[in-house]
């Protein structure tokens, strides 16, 4: 629980520096949407990575490509800029699962398989994915309203009224599944150790 309530005052810590880089970039400083991006990237990868596992990074690109062309249209605070870019990043990736349910997957390409790794994969990346990934399979394991109320409170750092935006939900509701979420996922990593 103490986990918790420091993960959000660490996001409030950089909200401020988000806004101020948003306001920025939105005046064409470039410099400034790299630290916005910085800033948002992980949580909204890790969000997405819940969502589309795998195909992820290929929605957050689409995603950014959208915040970049409408970032002049965006009015707000760096929490804001988090929920915005977070609704954007959740309808691309539902066009993503409607794609997939109408269209067959093809086979992996040989190529995909032979890949070698980047030239940054070390033994503490590997642990560090290792755990990243496990720790989104238990979210994924969870009923769908759960395990995105629980990867945006947790991973991306939104309020609930915020996350509530982001889901089309009353902020209870969204405090609610994330709750219940939280609860199940401690049960099943009490059963694990």
């Amino acid at each position: 629980m103490g986990q918790q309530r420091r993960e959000p005052r660490r996001v409030q810590a950089y909200d401020a520096e988000l806004g101020d880089a948003v306001a920025r970039a939105q005046d064409g400083d470039e410099a400034a949407f790299a630290v916005a991006y910085r800033l948002v990237q992980p949580g909204l990868l890790g969000y997405l990575r819940g969502l589309v596992g795998d195909e992820a990074e290929d929605v957050a690109s689409d995603a950014w490509l959208e915040i970049s062309r409408d970032l002049g249209r965006f009015k707000g605070d760096g929490a804001g800029f988090r929920g915005w870019t977070a609704t954007i990043a959740r309808n691309r990736a539902l066009d993503l699962l409607r794609r997939r349910r109408t269209r067959p997957q093809g086979a992996p390409l040989e190529q995909d398989v032979l890949d070698l790794p980047g030239p940054y994969s070390t033994p503490d990346q590997a642990l560090e994915i290792l755990s990243t990934e496990y720790a989104l399979g238990l979210i994924a394991g969870l009923p769908r309203d759960q395990a995105e109320a629980v990867l945006l409170r947790v991973v991306v750092g939104l309020d609930a009224p915020a996350a509530a935006r982001v889901l089309g939900k009353r902020p209870g509701a969204v405090r609610t599944a994330a709750h219940r979420g939280l609860k199940r996922l401690a049960r099943q990593l009490g059963e694990v150790t």
